[in-house]
């Protein structure tokens, strides 16, 4: 009884330490890391509400409140059946771009279907009434198919573009690699949507016979960090296996290769592919070799003036690599490279630009902290 006191007073005192705001040494400064928030089980994505604070999901499924100062509601009802297995669960959400009018809250999460399970999207209106919160009126608006993963590999990273249009990445469910050059479905892709689901005209399959229309870029294995570039383009990190990890600029009806070209190689470490290029398949911006995992989750580029030496840099978060990977650009290429907060330990799933300009990173584990990065004075 004694010893289990002693341990749970260490725990406590370990998390107190955790938690209190660190400066951390950096290329040309510090920083300073304050955690905002703790105790979330597996966070993934989040999003910032016009009022500040935050709508975080975490993959067992459950979709939460998060004020400024740290306080965490109970779990938002009302959410669609969702399969939690392994890399499964409640995934990724973003806000609609009229959501100040409407408060439609997209969300991306693996579901059962014939045959195993696939990415879903869906999409409801966030209602707040006497200090609880749900998601009312809640539509499926996209269902990838097939749906054959046993729980890998679901991509599931929501970005609005400037027009309005909802890009969604989708992996390749891990055993399926060869589906994610078949334009026919839907696994191993990015698509292309209105807000409702509903296909834009002017995908660039929309009138190839046998292509799925929704298609806007295919050869992906499993995104998991997507942004808007400085360009307004899609920017994407990408897991590789054994290393190869990737980042792609997505542009529409392209190739990217997976896995017919690949810097990577299989977790047994025998070989996926002797080729690392081929006309008509876009070379990444840049990648790892397979020396080098990162295991790329959460992107975001940099602007505004609080980090003005970092302005039009690329941040991804890494899960394997337990680092947040400054990635320096120049006229669209890679120019230099920093792994930052390693001494943390923490595994990033998520990165953003909050608007304060300060970077906001989400820790994937069964305790995991909202973290917010600010230059140290």
């Amino acid at each position: 009884m004694q010893r289990a006191v002693v341990m749970l007073a260490l725990l406590a005192a370990f998390e107190a330490q955790a938690q209190a705001p660190q400066t951390v040494a950096v290329q040309g400064g510090q920083v300073r890391v304050e955690t905002v928030a703790s105790g979330l089980e597996n966070p993934w994505g989040m999003a910032f509400l016009p009022d500040g604070r935050l709508l975080i999901t975490e993959r067992p499924g459950r979709l939460r409140l998060v004020t400024r100062e740290g306080q965490v509601s109970a779990p938002v009802s009302g959410l669609p059946s969702i399969f939690v297995r392994s890399q499964g669960g409640l995934l990724d959400l973003a806000l609609d771009p009229s959501f100040a009018s409407n408060r439609l809250v997209t969300i991306c999460y693996a579901a059962e279907g014939p045959g195993g399970a696939s990415t879903h999207v869906a999409r409801g209106r966030l209602v707040e009434d006497g200090g609880t919160a749900r998601l009312a009126d809640v539509q499926v608006i996209f269902r990838q198919q097939p749906a054959l993963s046993r729980g890998a590999h679901f991509g599931c990273r929501l970005v609005f573009t400037r027009d309005g249009h909802l890009f969604v990445t989708l992996g390749d469910f891990f055993q399926q690699m060869r589906e994610a050059q078949n334009l026919a479905n839907t696994i191993g892709k990015v698509v292309r949507l209105r807000p409702d689901g509903s296909i834009p005209p002017d995908n660039p399959f929309v009138n190839r016979p046998g292509a799925d229309p929704a298609v806007f870029s295919y050869g992906h294995r499993n995104v998991q960090g997507a942004t808007l570039g400085p360009d307004g383009a899609l920017w994407i990190s990408e897991h590789g296996a054994r290393g190869g990890d990737e980042i792609n600029r997505v542009e529409a009806g392209k190739n990217y290769g997976w896995p017919v070209v690949t810097f990577a190689l299989d977790y047994s470490g025998a070989v996926i592919s002797n080729e690392t290029s081929r006309p008509g398949m876009e070379p990444p911006i840049h990648h790892w070799p397979n020396s080098v995992t990162v295991a790329p989750s959460g992107a975001a580029f940099v602007s505004g003036d609080l980090f003005p030496n970092w302005r039009g840099h690329m941040l991804v978060g890494g899960l394997r690599s337990r680092a947040l990977v400054r990635l320096a650009m120049a006229n669209g290429r890679v120019t230099g490279e920093e792994w930052m907060l390693e001494s943390l330990g923490e595994r990033i799933r998520d990165v953003r630009l909050g608007p304060d300009g300060a970077i906001w990173l989400l820790t994937d584990s069964p305790r995991g902290r909202v973290l917010r990065v600010t230059p140290a004075r």
